[in-house]
Parts: structure tokens; C-alpha cells; sequence
């Protein structure tokens, strides 16, 4: 009888470990909570936007980080013509940002780049930016201004990036609620 006391306790101890759910393992860090994926942090909020040097607004913008901080999206909302948005990431394969806008008129256009002293470049070929036929190299420059707006500084090459030409010159400024209540 002693013999297989060993065994049953054995047996009893099994049987108390399978009983008791498994230790859940921890949880992984979150995938995009990275100081890569911050980089278009300072972008996001509720803008009203103006040409550089002009108080005369000619959109709203919308951005915000969404999926855990894995995406940036923007909604442009101009006061005249068509709006559109964009879709952000950092590439997990190379590193690298990745923007895609699609505006109201059915073009897509696809951008790449990344922080470069501290402002976020992007750049990518615009089929017809410049009319029919006249497809151009855009680089978008966003800067994140002391006083806490925005600049977006686009030029255009249609030379392959040889030369550029202003095409777009944006001020980003927080909307008053969204000012009152970070304040808060």
C-alpha cells in the first residue's frame, strides 16, 4: 500500500495543475508605440488652414493617429472643391513613412520619406498635377512650428527632381476649441 502512495500523489498533484487555467502570457508592448511612429505626432488635432502668410482660411483638416497609434489619417475638408484625405505609416519592412492620399477626383497618390531634421518629407509622382499629361516629382515638407501650427511647404519637379517649384505653401493653426481645451 505504501508502494503507490508515491503514484497517487502523483496523480492527485496532475490533476490539480490541470484544474487551474494557464498563466495568460504577458502581453506584447504595443507594435506602435515607437519614437518612428511619433514622428507625425505633431501633426495631429483639428487645424484650420491658410495659405502662408494669409489670414484668409481655406480649410479645415482633421488628423488623427488611429489602429493603436499605427496610422495617421487626415481628412481635408477645403472651403472650395473637392476634399480628400491621406493614410500614414511607418513601412515595418523598411522603416520608412508611407502616405497615400486619394482625393475627391479619384487620384491616388502615393508618398515616401521619413523625418529629416526634424521635419517629416515626403515624396512621390503626381500624375496630371500640372494638367494633362504633366505629371510631377511633389515634395511635401511638414514643420512643426514654435507657436504650435503646422507648415506643409510642397514643391514640384517635373525634371525628375533636378529643380523645384513651389506649388503649395500651407499654415496649419489649432481650432480654437481644440486649443482651449489641451489648456484644460
Amino acid at each position: 500500500m505504501f508502494a503507490m502512495l508515491p503514484a497517487v500523489l502523483l496523480l492527485q498533484s496532475a490533476d490539480a495543475q490541470a484544474s487551474q487555467p494557464p498563466t495568460p502570457p504577458s502581453p506584447p508592448p504595443p507594435a506602435c508605440q515607437t519614437d518612428a511612429h511619433g514622428g507625425f505626432d505633431f501633426w495631429v488635432g483639428e487645424w484650420d488652414v491658410f495659405p502662408a502668410g494669409s489670414d484668409q482660411k481655406v480649410a479645415d483638416s482633421r488628423i488623427e493617429r488611429m489602429f493603436s497609434g499605427c496610422a495617421v489619417r487626415e481628412h481635408w475638408m477645403p472651403l472650395r472643391g473637392g476634399e480628400g484625405g491621406s493614410t500614414s505609416l511607418v513601412n515595418h519592412r523598411t522603416g520608412r513613412w508611407e502616405q497615400t492620399w486619394i482625393g475627391s477626383d479619384g487620384v491616388r497618390v502615393d508618398f515616401t520619406g521619413g523625418v529629416v531634421e526634424g521635419k517629416m518629407v515626403l515624396s512621390g509622382y503626381w500624375d496630371n498635377v500640372g494638367g494633362p499629361g504633366t505629371d510631377a516629382l511633389v515634395r511635401m515638407t511638414y514643420t512643426a512650428n514654435e507657436d504650435g501650427s503646422v507648415r506643409q511647404f510642397g514643391e514640384a519637379s517635373v525634371d525628375h527632381g533636378a529643380s523645384w517649384q513651389t506649388s503649395f505653401d500651407f499654415l496649419y493653426r489649432r481650432k480654437a476649441s481644440t486649443r482651449e481645451e489641451d489648456s484644460e
